[in-house]
């Protein structure tokens, strides 16, 4: 019988190379699992999974506390300076099935650095890859995760006005997952605070989906 004070929650980071998919994916677990750093080209060359330790009180369900556990799956940056588009779409297909098959993945978050531009063709290449990944109803279970949100700050931007001049194509995009974003700032809160409130947006998110999963079985 399954444990009904437990949950756990299944993540999917994907994006560009250097977009800090990696970085964002180890706030979300609170940990260093991932392997993060700068460098000229793609990092990650192999989707892993890492789970954080079970988060008490952070929830309640039906007057109980329940118990929430995170499980991310990070994967190679698209397009890849080292691997093949066809090699790299092979091993992300693999560990959604692996990882997330029966269980469901309950939201994939595109990163996307905030200081650069999303529009043109790389940016029609981001969306048409989490379609060929998650198929048609990809838009269901997709969030925007904003990184280098500091920039903002720094510009004199809050978070309405850089979606108010947001480009065309990242505003259609926003509009198609029901405006589902989060912005992770790399300054100010802890890196504890960030998670909380991350997390949170994305309880958020589920929620509104009435915590369904998207399968790939």
């Amino acid at each position: 019988m399954a444990d009904t004070n437990k949950m756990t929650i299944n993540l999917a980071v994907f994006g560009r190379t250097q977009s800090g998919k990696s970085s964002a994916g180890n706030i979300l677990l609170g940990s260093t699992d991932f392997y993060s750093n700068f460098a000229p080209g793609s990092v990650t060359k192999d989707c892993s999974l890492g789970r954080s330790c079970h988060l008490h009180g952070f929830m309640r369900r039906g007057g109980q506390e329940i118990s929430l556990q995170i499980q991310v799956l990070d994967t190679p940056g698209y397009p890849h300076s080292k691997l093949s588009t066809r090699c790299v779409k092979q091993e992300v297909k693999k560990a959604l099935v692996n990882h997330f098959g029966q269980e469901g993945l309950h939201l994939a978050l595109l990163v996307q650095r905030a200081d650069v531009p999303f529009f043109g063709q790389e940016a029609s290449n981001s969306i048409q890859w989490m379609q060929e990944l998650l198929g048609d109803s990809w838009k269901n279970y997709t969030a925007v995760l904003f990184t280098h949100a500091e920039e903002l700050e720094e510009a004199g931007l809050s978070e309405e006005d850089y979606l108010r001049e947001a480009s065309d194509t990242l505003l259609t995009l926003l509009d198609s997952i029901q405006h589902r974003c989060i912005f992770l700032s790399g300054r100010g809160n802890s890196c504890n605070e960030q998670r909380i409130k991350i997390l949170e947006r994305i309880m958020e998110f589920i929620k509104e989906n009435h915590f369904q999963v998207l399968s790939f079985t």
